[in-house]
Protein backbone atom coordinates (compact mmCIF):
# COMPACT_ATOMS: atom_id res chain seq x y z
CA UNK A 1 0.00 0.00 0.00
CA UNK A 2 3.03 2.25 0.42
CA UNK A 3 4.22 1.68 -2.67
CA UNK A 4 0.74 2.89 -4.14
CA UNK A 5 0.82 5.77 -2.53
CA UNK A 6 4.66 6.78 -3.40
CA UNK A 7 3.62 5.68 -7.30
CA UNK A 8 0.51 8.38 -7.14
CA UNK A 9 2.84 10.81 -5.61
CA UNK A 10 5.37 10.26 -7.97
CA UNK A 11 2.98 11.24 -11.27
CA UNK A 12 1.47 14.00 -9.80
CA UNK A 13 5.07 15.59 -9.25
CA UNK A 14 5.92 15.02 -12.96
CA UNK A 15 2.59 15.73 -14.24
CA UNK A 16 3.15 19.23 -12.71
CA UNK A 17 7.10 19.51 -13.83
CA UNK A 18 5.14 19.12 -17.23
CA UNK A 19 2.34 22.28 -16.58
CA UNK A 20 4.54 24.72 -14.83
CA UNK A 21 8.36 23.48 -14.61
CA UNK A 22 8.79 23.67 -18.00
CA UNK A 23 10.60 27.39 -18.98
CA UNK A 24 8.62 29.92 -20.68
CA UNK A 25 9.36 30.66 -24.51
CA UNK A 26 11.20 33.61 -25.00
CA UNK A 27 9.78 36.31 -27.44
CA UNK A 28 12.50 36.71 -30.00
CA UNK A 29 12.73 38.55 -33.48
CA UNK A 30 11.57 35.89 -36.00
CA UNK A 31 14.31 35.21 -38.69
CA UNK A 32 12.76 35.30 -42.33
CA UNK A 33 10.61 32.70 -43.37
CA UNK A 34 10.14 31.18 -40.01
CA UNK A 35 6.62 30.24 -38.92
CA UNK A 36 5.38 31.13 -42.10
CA UNK A 37 2.15 29.84 -43.35
CA UNK A 38 2.37 28.86 -46.94
CA UNK A 39 -0.26 30.51 -49.40
CA UNK A 40 -3.63 28.63 -50.07
CA UNK A 41 -4.49 28.93 -54.00
CA UNK A 42 -7.76 29.89 -53.00
CA UNK A 43 -9.65 32.98 -54.75
CA UNK A 44 -11.31 35.33 -52.28
CA UNK A 45 -13.37 38.13 -53.68
CA UNK A 46 -12.64 41.51 -52.35
CA UNK A 47 -15.78 43.82 -51.22
CA UNK A 48 -15.76 46.61 -52.68
CA UNK A 49 -16.00 49.92 -50.53
CA UNK A 50 -19.06 50.98 -49.30
CA UNK A 51 -18.88 54.33 -51.27
CA UNK A 52 -18.09 52.56 -54.42
CA UNK A 53 -21.45 50.65 -53.77
CA UNK A 54 -23.18 53.55 -53.28
CA UNK A 55 -21.24 55.08 -56.75
CA UNK A 56 -22.77 52.05 -58.76
CA UNK A 57 -25.98 51.85 -57.25
CA UNK A 58 -29.46 52.37 -59.87
CA UNK A 59 -29.43 55.64 -60.99
CA UNK A 60 -33.21 55.36 -60.50
CA UNK A 61 -33.05 54.03 -56.97
CA UNK A 62 -30.83 56.72 -56.14
CA UNK A 63 -33.40 59.53 -57.75
CA UNK A 64 -36.20 57.63 -55.70
CA UNK A 65 -34.18 57.74 -52.39
CA UNK A 66 -35.61 61.41 -50.90
CA UNK A 67 -39.50 60.88 -51.77
CA UNK A 68 -41.54 58.36 -49.79
CA UNK A 69 -45.29 58.07 -49.07
CA UNK A 70 -46.42 58.32 -45.31
CA UNK A 71 -49.34 55.03 -45.10
CA UNK A 72 -51.37 54.03 -42.08
CA UNK A 73 -49.76 53.37 -38.69
CA UNK A 74 -46.86 55.83 -39.25
CA UNK A 75 -44.93 53.58 -42.06
CA UNK A 76 -43.20 55.04 -44.89
CA UNK A 77 -43.01 53.75 -48.71
CA UNK A 78 -40.63 54.51 -51.24
CA UNK A 79 -42.50 55.58 -54.67
CA UNK A 80 -42.08 53.66 -58.10
CA UNK A 81 -42.17 55.30 -60.92
CA UNK A 82 -46.06 54.67 -61.72
CA UNK A 83 -48.31 55.05 -58.79
CA UNK A 84 -52.21 53.95 -58.95
CA UNK A 85 -54.79 55.73 -56.08
CA UNK A 86 -58.85 55.80 -56.14
CA UNK A 87 -59.83 59.27 -56.92
CA UNK A 88 -61.38 60.48 -53.50
CA UNK A 89 -58.49 59.20 -51.17
CA UNK A 90 -56.04 61.44 -50.07
CA UNK A 91 -51.95 61.26 -50.04
CA UNK A 92 -48.90 62.36 -48.31
CA UNK A 93 -45.37 62.37 -50.00
CA UNK A 94 -42.25 63.11 -47.93
CA UNK A 95 -38.95 64.59 -49.36
CA UNK A 96 -36.17 64.28 -47.21
CA UNK A 97 -33.90 67.47 -46.82
CA UNK A 98 -33.89 71.23 -45.59
CA UNK A 99 -34.44 73.08 -48.71
CA UNK A 100 -36.93 71.44 -51.12
CA UNK A 101 -38.60 72.44 -53.85
CA UNK A 102 -41.78 70.48 -55.03
CA UNK A 103 -43.38 69.99 -58.79
CA UNK A 104 -46.87 69.03 -59.12
CA UNK A 105 -49.64 69.11 -61.56
CA UNK A 106 -50.46 72.94 -62.91
CA UNK A 107 -53.99 72.59 -62.45
CA UNK A 108 -53.45 72.74 -58.97
CA UNK A 109 -51.89 75.96 -58.82
CA UNK A 110 -54.15 77.16 -62.01
CA UNK A 111 -57.15 77.51 -59.43
CA UNK A 112 -54.86 77.52 -55.92
CA UNK A 113 -56.65 74.39 -54.68
CA UNK A 114 -56.29 74.46 -51.04
CA UNK A 115 -56.62 70.75 -50.76
CA UNK A 116 -53.07 70.80 -51.46
CA UNK A 117 -50.68 71.93 -48.92
CA UNK A 118 -46.73 71.79 -48.75
CA UNK A 119 -44.93 72.35 -45.63
CA UNK A 120 -41.02 72.62 -45.10
CA UNK A 121 -39.86 71.25 -41.91
CA UNK A 122 -36.55 70.75 -40.34
CA UNK A 123 -35.36 67.32 -41.96
CA UNK A 124 -38.00 67.34 -44.61
CA UNK A 125 -40.87 68.48 -46.60
CA UNK A 126 -44.34 67.61 -46.58
CA UNK A 127 -46.86 67.89 -49.36
CA UNK A 128 -50.69 66.34 -48.81
CA UNK A 129 -53.70 66.30 -50.80
CA UNK A 130 -56.86 65.68 -49.56
CA UNK A 131 -59.49 64.56 -51.63
CA UNK A 132 -57.81 63.88 -54.44
CA UNK A 133 -59.85 63.75 -58.08
CA UNK A 134 -59.03 62.09 -61.44
CA UNK A 135 -58.06 66.13 -62.19
CA UNK A 136 -54.90 65.58 -59.86
CA UNK A 137 -53.16 62.88 -62.16
CA UNK A 138 -49.75 63.78 -63.08
CA UNK A 139 -46.50 63.31 -62.55
CA UNK A 140 -44.90 64.41 -58.44
CA UNK A 141 -41.41 65.11 -58.06
CA UNK A 142 -39.19 66.63 -55.62
CA UNK A 143 -35.21 67.98 -55.79
CA UNK A 144 -32.64 69.59 -52.90
CA UNK A 145 -31.98 72.71 -53.70
CA UNK A 146 -28.15 73.91 -52.80
CA UNK A 147 -28.13 77.61 -52.15
CA UNK A 148 -25.16 80.05 -52.16
CA UNK A 149 -26.32 83.50 -50.68
CA UNK A 150 -29.40 84.25 -53.19
CA UNK A 151 -28.49 81.86 -55.73
CA UNK A 152 -30.07 78.08 -55.54
CA UNK A 153 -29.52 75.46 -58.53
CA UNK A 154 -31.14 72.04 -58.41
CA UNK A 155 -29.24 69.16 -56.46
CA UNK A 156 -29.58 65.96 -59.29
CA UNK A 157 -27.80 63.49 -57.12
CA UNK A 158 -31.34 64.28 -54.86
CA UNK A 159 -34.31 64.04 -56.18
CA UNK A 160 -37.60 62.14 -56.69
CA UNK A 161 -40.61 61.36 -58.54
CA UNK A 162 -43.59 59.70 -59.20
CA UNK A 163 -46.76 59.44 -61.58
CA UNK A 164 -49.78 59.21 -59.70
CA UNK A 165 -53.15 57.81 -61.21
CA UNK A 166 -56.21 59.08 -59.70
CA UNK A 167 -58.42 56.05 -60.97
CA UNK A 168 -62.04 57.17 -61.54
CA UNK A 169 -64.61 55.11 -63.80
CA UNK A 170 -66.81 58.29 -64.41
CA UNK A 171 -63.87 60.07 -65.86
CA UNK A 172 -61.72 57.95 -67.92
CA UNK A 173 -60.08 60.99 -69.57
CA UNK A 174 -58.28 63.40 -67.19
CA UNK A 175 -60.31 66.23 -66.89
CA UNK A 176 -59.19 69.61 -68.67
CA UNK A 177 -60.57 73.05 -67.89
CA UNK A 178 -61.56 73.43 -72.26
CA UNK A 179 -63.60 71.56 -74.28
CA UNK A 180 -61.56 72.38 -77.34
CA UNK A 181 -57.85 72.99 -77.43
CA UNK A 182 -55.69 73.65 -80.40
CA UNK A 183 -52.55 71.60 -81.09
CA UNK A 184 -49.65 73.46 -82.97
CA UNK A 185 -47.80 70.81 -85.64
CA UNK A 186 -44.16 71.85 -86.20
CA UNK A 187 -41.75 70.16 -88.60
CA UNK A 188 -39.16 70.29 -86.37
CA UNK A 189 -40.55 69.01 -83.23
CA UNK A 190 -42.80 66.27 -81.65
CA UNK A 191 -47.04 67.03 -81.31
CA UNK A 192 -48.38 65.40 -78.38
CA UNK A 193 -52.06 65.06 -78.11
CA UNK A 194 -52.74 65.38 -74.75
CA UNK A 195 -55.66 63.06 -73.93
CA UNK A 196 -53.99 61.51 -70.73
CA UNK A 197 -55.80 58.46 -68.85
CA UNK A 198 -56.35 58.08 -65.21
CA UNK A 199 -56.57 54.27 -65.61
CA UNK A 200 -53.27 53.42 -66.92
CA UNK A 201 -54.89 49.86 -68.06
CA UNK A 202 -57.58 51.53 -70.70
CA UNK A 203 -57.06 51.11 -74.52
CA UNK A 204 -57.23 54.41 -75.61
CA UNK A 205 -57.32 54.88 -79.68
CA UNK A 206 -57.58 58.18 -82.07
CA UNK A 207 -59.50 59.33 -84.13
CA UNK A 208 -60.80 61.99 -86.93
CA UNK A 209 -63.61 63.52 -86.54
CA UNK A 210 -63.72 63.93 -90.57
CA UNK A 211 -63.90 62.01 -92.50
CA UNK A 212 -64.53 59.75 -89.99
CA UNK A 213 -61.78 57.57 -89.04
CA UNK A 214 -59.64 55.42 -86.48
CA UNK A 215 -55.77 56.86 -86.97
CA UNK A 216 -53.48 54.03 -87.10
CA UNK A 217 -51.22 54.00 -84.03
CA UNK A 218 -47.76 52.34 -85.73
CA UNK A 219 -45.39 52.98 -83.38
CA UNK A 220 -43.19 54.99 -85.66
CA UNK A 221 -44.98 58.21 -87.11
CA UNK A 222 -47.62 58.09 -84.25
CA UNK A 223 -47.11 56.54 -80.83
CA UNK A 224 -48.95 56.35 -77.31
CA UNK A 225 -47.54 57.25 -74.15
CA UNK A 226 -49.67 56.58 -71.21
CA UNK A 227 -48.22 59.75 -69.24
CA UNK A 228 -48.65 62.33 -71.89
CA UNK A 229 -51.30 60.96 -74.91
CA UNK A 230 -50.67 60.29 -78.33
CA UNK A 231 -47.15 61.77 -79.71
CA UNK A 232 -46.59 62.56 -83.48
CA UNK A 233 -43.10 62.17 -84.09
CA UNK A 234 -42.94 63.31 -87.49
CA UNK A 235 -45.60 66.00 -87.76
CA UNK A 236 -46.79 66.76 -91.51
CA UNK A 237 -49.11 69.17 -92.95
CA UNK A 238 -51.80 65.82 -93.62
CA UNK A 239 -52.27 65.27 -90.42
CA UNK A 240 -54.10 68.78 -89.49
CA UNK A 241 -58.04 68.68 -89.04
CA UNK A 242 -59.43 67.62 -85.50
CA UNK A 243 -59.34 64.56 -84.08
CA UNK A 244 -60.58 63.53 -80.52
CA UNK A 245 -59.47 59.73 -78.22
CA UNK A 246 -61.52 57.17 -76.97
CA UNK A 247 -60.84 55.42 -74.14
CA UNK A 248 -62.20 51.71 -73.29
CA UNK A 249 -61.98 50.12 -69.28
CA UNK A 250 -64.20 46.99 -68.94
CA UNK A 251 -66.35 47.94 -71.56
CA UNK A 252 -67.10 51.28 -70.60
CA UNK A 253 -66.25 53.40 -73.81
CA UNK A 254 -65.70 57.75 -73.27
CA UNK A 255 -64.96 60.07 -75.49
CA UNK A 256 -62.31 62.81 -74.67
CA UNK A 257 -62.29 66.54 -75.66
CA UNK A 258 -61.69 67.92 -79.57
CA UNK A 259 -58.33 68.65 -80.59
CA UNK A 260 -57.43 71.21 -83.59
CA UNK A 261 -54.26 70.98 -84.99
CA UNK A 262 -52.48 73.18 -86.93
CA UNK A 263 -49.82 72.91 -88.67
CA UNK A 264 -47.44 75.85 -88.98
CA UNK A 265 -43.81 76.25 -90.89
CA UNK A 266 -42.13 79.35 -89.36
CA UNK A 267 -38.35 79.24 -88.95
CA UNK A 268 -37.04 79.43 -85.51
CA UNK A 269 -35.17 82.83 -84.60
CA UNK A 270 -35.18 86.01 -82.99
CA UNK A 271 -38.77 87.84 -84.13
CA UNK A 272 -39.03 88.48 -87.87
CA UNK A 273 -40.01 92.67 -87.38
CA UNK A 274 -41.22 95.31 -89.31
CA UNK A 275 -42.47 99.20 -88.65
CA UNK A 276 -44.09 101.33 -90.18
CA UNK A 277 -45.55 105.03 -89.13
CA UNK A 278 -48.61 106.45 -90.46
CA UNK A 279 -48.33 108.89 -91.37
CA UNK A 280 -44.41 109.17 -91.90
CA UNK A 281 -44.69 113.17 -91.53
CA UNK A 282 -46.77 115.25 -90.02
CA UNK A 283 -48.58 118.47 -88.88
CA UNK A 284 -48.58 120.01 -85.35
CA UNK A 285 -51.95 118.42 -83.68
CA UNK A 286 -52.18 115.32 -85.91
CA UNK A 287 -52.35 111.99 -85.13
CA UNK A 288 -49.63 109.65 -85.85
CA UNK A 289 -49.72 105.96 -85.78
CA UNK A 290 -46.18 103.85 -85.09
CA UNK A 291 -47.16 99.82 -85.53
CA UNK A 292 -44.44 96.87 -85.23
CA UNK A 293 -45.54 93.77 -86.77
CA UNK A 294 -44.16 90.77 -85.62
CA UNK A 295 -44.77 86.99 -87.98
CA UNK A 296 -43.97 83.92 -86.09
CA UNK A 297 -44.67 80.47 -84.56
CA UNK A 298 -48.69 80.42 -83.45
CA UNK A 299 -46.92 79.22 -79.33
CA UNK A 300 -44.64 81.73 -79.29
CA UNK A 301 -45.52 84.89 -77.18
CA UNK A 302 -43.10 88.38 -78.14
CA UNK A 303 -43.13 91.45 -75.99
CA UNK A 304 -42.76 94.66 -76.97
CA UNK A 305 -40.41 97.72 -75.73
CA UNK A 306 -40.41 101.15 -77.40
CA UNK A 307 -38.12 104.25 -77.49
CA UNK A 308 -39.12 107.53 -78.67
CA UNK A 309 -38.21 111.12 -79.06
CA UNK A 310 -41.17 112.89 -76.35
CA UNK A 311 -39.80 109.55 -73.91
CA UNK A 312 -38.04 111.66 -71.62
CA UNK A 313 -40.42 114.52 -71.29
CA UNK A 314 -42.94 111.76 -70.70
CA UNK A 315 -44.83 113.08 -73.84
CA UNK A 316 -48.02 111.16 -74.09
CA UNK A 317 -48.59 108.21 -75.90
CA UNK A 318 -51.03 105.15 -76.58
CA UNK A 319 -49.72 101.74 -76.76
CA UNK A 320 -51.69 98.86 -77.51
CA UNK A 321 -50.09 94.82 -77.54
CA UNK A 322 -52.25 92.35 -79.64
CA UNK A 323 -51.90 89.13 -81.89
CA UNK A 324 -54.18 86.63 -83.87
CA UNK A 325 -53.24 83.63 -85.49
CA UNK A 326 -54.08 83.44 -89.54
CA UNK A 327 -53.74 80.84 -92.49
CA UNK A 328 -51.66 81.20 -94.93
CA UNK A 329 -52.63 78.78 -96.99
CA UNK A 330 -51.94 75.05 -97.30
CA UNK A 331 -52.79 74.14 -93.81
CA UNK A 332 -49.86 77.05 -92.49
CA UNK A 333 -50.71 78.72 -89.47
CA UNK A 334 -49.01 81.96 -87.93
CA UNK A 335 -49.37 83.77 -85.37
CA UNK A 336 -49.05 87.74 -86.06
CA UNK A 337 -48.43 90.44 -82.90
CA UNK A 338 -48.65 93.79 -83.04
CA UNK A 339 -47.69 96.57 -81.22
CA UNK A 340 -49.04 100.55 -81.95
CA UNK A 341 -47.64 103.08 -80.78
CA UNK A 342 -50.21 106.27 -81.00
CA UNK A 343 -49.43 110.14 -80.58
CA UNK A 344 -52.79 112.11 -80.50
CA UNK A 345 -51.70 115.44 -80.81
CA UNK A 346 -48.21 115.50 -82.59
CA UNK A 347 -45.69 118.56 -81.41
CA UNK A 348 -42.31 119.31 -82.80
CA UNK A 349 -40.69 117.66 -79.36
CA UNK A 350 -42.64 113.94 -80.85
CA UNK A 351 -40.56 114.06 -84.14
CA UNK A 352 -37.48 111.96 -84.82
CA UNK A 353 -36.69 108.17 -84.86
CA UNK A 354 -39.06 105.60 -83.06
CA UNK A 355 -38.08 102.32 -82.14
CA UNK A 356 -39.31 99.14 -81.41
CA UNK A 357 -37.86 96.34 -79.58
CA UNK A 358 -39.26 92.53 -80.19
CA UNK A 359 -38.01 89.65 -77.68
CA UNK A 360 -38.92 86.07 -78.20
CA UNK A 361 -37.08 83.38 -76.21
CA UNK A 362 -34.62 83.17 -78.96
CA UNK A 363 -33.64 86.27 -79.17
CA UNK A 364 -34.34 90.06 -79.91
CA UNK A 365 -35.25 92.33 -83.21
CA UNK A 366 -34.71 96.07 -83.43
CA UNK A 367 -36.36 98.26 -86.30
CA UNK A 368 -36.69 102.04 -86.26
CA UNK A 369 -38.47 104.71 -88.50
CA UNK A 370 -38.64 108.24 -88.51
CA UNK A 371 -41.41 110.39 -88.45
CA UNK A 372 -41.10 113.86 -89.58
CA UNK A 373 -42.18 117.34 -89.12
CA UNK A 374 -43.79 119.42 -92.03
Amino acid sequence: KRLHNLFLISNVAFFIFLVIGQPAKSKHSKEPGENKIKPVNKKVKPKPPKMKERESADSSLKSQSILTQVMDKGRFQKLATTLSLPAGQSIELRCKGSNVTWNYPSYLDTFKDSRLSIKQLERYSQLILANSTAADTGEYSCWLQLCNGNKCRKDETKTGSTYIFFTDKEELFVPTPSYFEIVYLNPDKPAVIPCRVTTPSAKVTLHREFPAEEIETDGTDIIYDVKKGFVYLHPTSDDKGIVYCKADSQGAPQISIKYHLLYVEVPKGPPSTTIAASPNRAEVGDSVQVICTVLGEPDVDVNFRWQYPGQEAESPVIIQNFWRLINRGSGHTTRISKSVLVVEDFEARDAGNYICIAQNLQGETTVATKVGLN
